[in-house]
């Protein structure tokens, strides 16, 4: 059988686990991770690496790695992410476990466990939007992960939708659709009443007059950022990730409803609109898939 290691590198936890081809997780395992000035995040991995290759009998010959900023053009590194994981910045992975290995962005490992595994599969062109802290995404074009000038595709969360906004995205991009959704500026956005997302959204269902006014205003924008996607990219599905969809039909309703009223639908066709199948392990998930379809 063929298996292959899928790393999930995160600020709190390096996710792992040990995947088959056909989809299969065999082993997972969880280690808290240690973003230090000494880089002993490397350790973590390696501990993760050999806990995995342990528990398999037969020599594993592929991993792939998920890990926050923009990955190298030949995805063996991340090309650039300053100020977190230090040490991160074009570390070779594959010269550290002795193993063949791939390196992609989280979001883009996102979309790749959903293709090949998820919602998404059997479908040729797609977008996947994370809806969470921020707001990330991936872009899939007949059949093949699409990550762009300097493997930066898919940073959607950084369109502008309303630029009378002041505040910036770290991407410099004004109005951005981070900002109008991402759980980071809740409570900026909300005068501080609320400070998660969650918060909003009980009072949304309980209610509340400024509750739903602010919920059903970041629907909309998002409602909008896709209607725009669709009209750039016309994929045949859209799907949406991260810990913001947990809100369920307090999400998908009012946003079916908004797109409703803005897509272009020619001979009335309607560009489907999904929740993602993975949860926490789609980072590890995607991983392991994109070291699949490169061996």
């Amino acid at each position: 059988m063929k298996v292959a290691i899928g790393i999930d590198l995160g600020g709190t936890n390096v996710k792992g686990i040990l995947l088959s081809e056909n989809g299969e997780i065999l082993k997972q395992h969880y280690i808290a991770t240690q973003d230090d000035p000494e880089g002993k995040w490397r350790e973590k991995l390696l501990e993760m690496v050999k806990y995995l290759t342990n528990f398999w009998q037969d020599p594993i010959e592929m991993i792939g790695v998920s890990a926050p900023g923009l990955a190298s053009n030949d995805n063996k590194s991340i090309a650039h992410l300053p100020n977190r994981l230090f040490g991160l910045e074009n570390f070779i992975w594959e010269e550290y476990f002795g193993t063949k290995t791939f390196v992609l962005n989280d979001a883009h490992a996102a979309l790749m466990a959903e293709a090949k595994y998820g919602v998404i599969e059997g479908y040729k062109n797609a977008i996947l939007l994370t809806l969470g802290t921020g707001v990330g995404g991936g872009i899939m074009i007949n059949g093949q992960l699409y990550q762009g000038l300097s493997q930066m595709a898919g940073h959607l969360g950084h369109i502008s939708i309303d630029n009378k906004d002041d505040e910036l995205s770290i991407l410099g991009t004004p109005g951005s659709l981070e900002y109008a959704v991402g759980n980071y500026s809740i409570s900026r956005r909300s005068m501080g009443k609320f400070q998660s997302t969650h918060d909003l959204v009980k009072a949304y269902l309980a209610n509340d007059t400024f509750a739903t006014w602010l919920w059903l205003d970041s629907v909309k924008k998002l409602a909008i950022t896709i209607v725009s996607l669709v009209n750039a990219l016309s994929p045949e599905i859209v799907v949406l990730a991260g810990g913001i969809t947990t809100a369920n039909e307090a999400l998908f309703r009012p946003l079916n409803e908004f797109i409703d009223l803005y897509e272009f639908r020619p001979k009335g066709k309607k560009t489907i609109i999904k929740q993602a199948k993975f949860t926490d392990l789609s980072g590890a998930i995607g991983a392991a898939a994109f070291a699949f379809s490169k061996c």
